[in-house]
């Protein structure tokens, strides 16, 4: 029987992208430059030339790279000219790991991640009225995420009890929603709140199981049963509240200078991506993600790997293997120190993401048939994977799919995550297999408060950017932005960056980092971002480099990045960022 994502995804996008299939880049030739970049420290990526002082733009190519008077001779009349006064410019960020609606539904709706009291829920709940649409719905926040954790990798410390739960009624919500239907819960979903738009329109009254009353009045507590009746009032969001959730996830990427994300994407936000092109108002390039085992139902509507254009494509086929460390279902071999089972392996009932499917470990045997399928089809396969065992048996998979199907012009298998290795024989074989490791190394510095506690010496290897490159291992970084239910995983690359090369927090502990061993330099950090991205993705012939006939996607950093103290790479800021040859973020003068 067709899935959900063939009736709903592959035909639709089949026709939506008939007419716009991936073109190669034009030729580099223009009789005067639109932009001309002079005076700048011009990182290029490219090892034939890695450095240059300027830059000429003619469209949405890059024409010309060299010296100041190299480029002069393409000024016209109409070119703007930008000196960089010694600023530094390099190709633009390339984002391998987004929930990119996500992260849209977090910034326009309501986040209350670091809400833990009445005051910070009134202020939140106010904010995101005044932002929303007409009549739209505020839903999530997860309230209360780093109040549990700040105490420790459990949410307890010894001889210290934690604090009383924050457990608000609707009386603080009801006068600041203006009108918007609001269902909220807490960070692990054992707290639900309403307020009174929500449970008129679902109808619900103190005659429902699970709704707490007072004097005869819903306070707006519901238990998770409750919850989900309420939510089912929710109507299906209007395409212009999701183009509005998209405009403001892009506007945070331009500030960032992030040109291209490689994104987790449900059916539903194709339509989102091709109506924003269809405008003009696509500001980042859009590699599209489904996952794995649509491989057959892609093939069969002639959705092939890379099938679509420059700015919106399909890319990628993402599985999974096994759980996560935040809640200490990633898969190892040894049990965890603190629950005294090693995590689980993935399936279709116990993953959380809606966009999963059956992409995983279950049935026994499904993983290895997903994969052939998927490499015989021509698709690569980008499986997560975050336990050593979990690491381990999809290399098992890797290796005997390549063994059977011989070689692939085109195959660059992934492990995303890659988060804890067994030891260093996993980075060699890695290697030996030309598996590409795609990770968040943002990670590092929020999981090491809590990561020793729960695998003990086994942390070690976590994070292991420095054995990984030292092996041969190719390099992709990302975000994996916004986060989980526990944690806001920041979309800015320079904070990326900080992490792989301090492994400190931002506030800058442990001093000297944690397994410095482990530390890789700016430029293999700022390789992962780019040039490394762009072969990830197969799109290393026309992005991911300054040079001619390259698309154009650039930006300006107020600090270099290589030469700045290491401790300082998450204070560096974007000044401009460019896609396309436009001109998408400019920081105010200010």
């Amino acid at each position: 029987m067709p899935s959900a994502f063939a009736a709903r995804s592959a035909s639709a996008a089949a026709l939506a992208l008939a007419a716009a299939l991936l073109a190669p880049p034009a030729a580099a030739a223009a009789q005067s430059a639109d932009v001309i970049f002079t005076n700048g420290r011009v990182w290029t990526g490219d090892d034939a030339r890695p450095w240059a002082a300027a830059v000429a733009v003619a469209g949405d190519r890059i024409v010309a790279v060299g010296t100041d008077a190299e480029v002069a001779s393409l000024r016209g009349e109409g070119t703007r000219t930008i000196d960089l006064g010694g600023r530094f410019l390099s190709p633009g960020f390339i984002d391998n790991h987004t929930h990119f609606n996500r992260a849209g539904e977090l910034l326009l709706g309501i986040n209350l991640l670091q809400v833990n009291d009445a005051e910070g829920l009134v202020a939140e709940v106010r904010e995101t009225a005044a932002r929303l649409p007409e009549g739209a719905w505020m839903v999530g926040g997860m309230w209360g995420a780093y109040a549990q954790w700040a105490l420790s990798s459990t949410g307890r410390e010894e001889g210290r009890a934690p604090p009383p739960p924050f457990d608000p009624d609707r009386s603080l919500i009801d006068p600041v929603s203006d009108g918007h239907p609001a269902i909220l819960w807490n960070w692990d979903g054992s707290k639900y709140l309403a307020n009174g738009p929500a449970l008129r329109a679902a109808g619900a009254d103190c005659t429902w199981e699970g709704v707490e009353c007072e004097d005869g009045e819903p306070s707006g507590r519901l238990d998770a049963a409750a919850a989900r009746r309420v939510r089912a009032a929710i109507p299906p969001k209007t395409l212009e509240q999701r183009l509005a959730e998209a405009r403001v996830a892009l506007a945070r990427l331009a500030q960032h200078g992030v040109t291209t994300i490689f994104d987790i994407t449900p059916p539903s936000q194709v339509q989102v991506y091709h109506e924003l092109k269809r405008r003009g108002e696509l500001t980042a390039r859009v590699n599209m993600r489904l996952v794995l085992d649509t491989w057959d139902e892609m093939r069969d509507a002639g959705l092939v790997e890379g099938f679509g254009d420059e700015w919106v494509r399909y890319q990628g086929l993402k599985g999974f293997v096994d759980g996560i460390m935040g809640n200490s279902t990633a898969r190892f071999y040894e049990p965890y120190l603190t629950t005294g089972v090693p995590g689980e392996w993935r399936n279709a009932s116990n993953t959380g993401y809606v966009t999963d499917h059956g992409s995983g470990m279950d049935p026994p045997g499904n993983m290895e048939r997903l994969v052939f399928g998927a490499d015989s089809a021509g698709f690569n396969p980008r499986v997560h994977a975050i336990g050593d065992a979990a690491i381990d048996s999809i290399l098992d998979i890797f290796e005997r799919v390549i063994e059977v199907n011989g070689p692939r012009e085109g195959r660059r298998f992934a492990i995303i995550h890659n988060q804890v290795l067994r030891g260093p024989e996993t980075a060699e074989r890695e290697a030996r297999l030309g598996i590409i490791a795609e990770m968040q190394p943002y990670h590092t510095i929020d999981d090491m408060r809590w990561m020793e506690e729960r695998i003990g010496e086994r942390a070690r290897w976590a994070y292991a950017f420095g054995t990984l490159e030292r092996a041969g291992v190719l390099l992709s970084f990302g975000s994996d932005w916004p986060g989980t239910n526990a944690a806001w995983y920041t979309s800015n690359p320079l904070q990326g960056m900080y992490a792989a090369v301090t492994r400190e927090t931002l506030d800058g502990t442990p001093e000297g980092g944690w397994f410095p061993e482990e530390k890789i330099d700016a430029e293999t950090a700022l390789k992962a971002y780019t040039v490394n991205n762009a072969w990830v993705a197969g799109e290393e012939d026309y992005k991911g480099r300054i040079r001619p006939g390259f698309l154009a996607d650039l930006v300006v950093l107020d600090h270099d990045p290589l030469e700045v103290d290491p401790r300082r790479l998450k204070d560096v800021r974007v000044v401009l960022t460019m896609v396309g040859g436009r001109i998408v973020y400019e920081r105010p003068a200010s």
